[in-house]
């Protein structure tokens, strides 16, 4: 599964490095690391972190098909 984050959406809320810490990675105060590429035993808590996104910037699966075009 992939996913795409809008960084020019993202505020650095940070509520996904909490939701999920083997995934995103906050560098410095507002840099998001991420790779695109979901590990299947973490894809309930990058959901999760996508929907608890203040500014909706994590598309997931289909979603982050649509929003890479």
């Amino acid at each position: 599964m992939r996913m795409v984050v809008d960084l020019t959406r993202c505020q650095g809320y940070a509520q996904c490095v909490f939701l999920a810490p083997e995934v995103f990675e906050l560098h410095g105060d507002e840099a998001l690391l991420y790779d695109p590429t979901i590990p299947d035993d973490q894809l309930e808590r990058v959901r999760q972190a996508a929907a608890a996104c203040p500014v909706q910037a994590i598309l997931v699966g289909e979603e982050a098909s649509i929003g890479a075009r």
